[in-house]
């Protein structure tokens, strides 16, 4: 908590930021901690969550500074039953998005004792569907590659979490394309005074955005309930699965990419679909490329860590 004071707030106690976006990482799985070496399921850990939403509900009330606050958790075989009971427990504590990651083959091979590709994407949707209790639209709005990233954004209304939009809904669909076209390019974390304007001189370019954005919140409210909307108000809650792959396919399709080449193997051949999808890419300014995370995580790593571990033995 000291440490999140001393980045919120000025020497002197004013504000550095209005407003902080942090994620915090939980599961059972990880190793390491110190607060709770070995829990025994993920329960274990919700008073760990509901400590760190805490810190930041205190700065807000003492500070004025708000929050955005994600939380994410690895899955395998050993937690994923455990993710439903994750979200039903801790989506009141104040969080705006639970992210989950599939574990993938990465690193010291020692640490894999699982049968982790067991895990597919939709086996952890389904799981977070679950804890939702509702039908998550992941396809309203897509990142990359579907098998790799898949998001859905709506509002808890009470005890049900309403999707914002329906990809089953063409009108929904059209909102959603009439709101790229009007504000895609658009910073809406700007300061009201930049963002009103730029805002209102958007909507004067496509007035016919303003009668789309009045009929979908005729018809989230229908969704939602109006007596519930009332009584409750809606809060933004959004679900996200980030599923990273494993080093053993990256590296040989990463090899054959760079060639120009594609892969016969099935497996292998998704994995150059998927990085040529890829929405996560950092940058290599001396090789000149951008490279995919994974790409980055699975080769790119590994080879950097074993320079570093010889130029910085342990030993001595």
């Amino acid at each position: 908590e000291d440490y999140l004071r001393r980045l919120a707030l000025r020497p002197d106690g004013g504000q550095r930021f209005a407003r902080l976006w942090f994620a915090g990482h939980f599961d059972s799985l990880m190793i390491g901690r110190r607060g709770i070496p070995l829990p025994t399921c993920e329960g274990d850990l919700h008073p760990f969550r509901a400590r760190f939403c805490e810190m930041f509900r205190r700065l807000r009330a003492e500070t004025g500074v708000r929050s955005y606050l994600a939380h994410n958790m690895t899955v395998t075989p050993a937690n994923l039953d455990q993710v439903p009971e994750v979200i039903r427990a801790c989506r009141d504590m104040g969080f705006s998005m639970f992210s989950f990651q599939p574990a993938a083959f990465i690193g010291n091979p020692a640490r894999w004792r699982e049968r982790y590709r067991e895990l597919s994407a939709g086996d952890v949707w389904a799981a977070i569907e679950a804890g939702a209790g509702a039908r998550l639209p992941y396809r309203v709005i897509q990142f990359g590659d579907e098998r790799c990233n898949r998001s859905a954004y709506g509002a808890l209304v009470g005890e049900r979490w309403v999707p914002f939009l329906d990809d089953r809904d063409a009108r929904d669909m059209r909102v959603r394309d009439a709101l790229f076209a009007t504000v895609g390019a658009m910073d809406l974390h700007a300061p009201a005074a930049l963002l009103v304007p730029r805002a209102l001189r958007a909507l004067a370019r496509r007035p016919r955005a303003v009668a789309l954005g009045l009929g979908w919140a005729m018809r989230f409210a229908r969704r939602a309930g109006a007596r519930a909307l009332v009584r409750h108000g809606a809060r933004p809650l959004t679900f996200v699965m980030h599923r990273f792959m494993d080093a053993a396919d990256v590296r040989p399709a990463w090899e054959l990419m760079q060639r120009g080449e594609t892969s016969e193997d099935p497996r292998i051949r998704e994995t150059q679909e998927r990085l040529r999808a890829c929405s996560y890419h950092m940058a290599h300014p001396e090789l000149d490329l951008l490279v995919p995370a994974c790409v980055q995580h699975g080769v790119l790593d590994p080879e950097a860590n074993r320079r570093l571990a010889r130029l910085l033995p342990l030993e001595g």
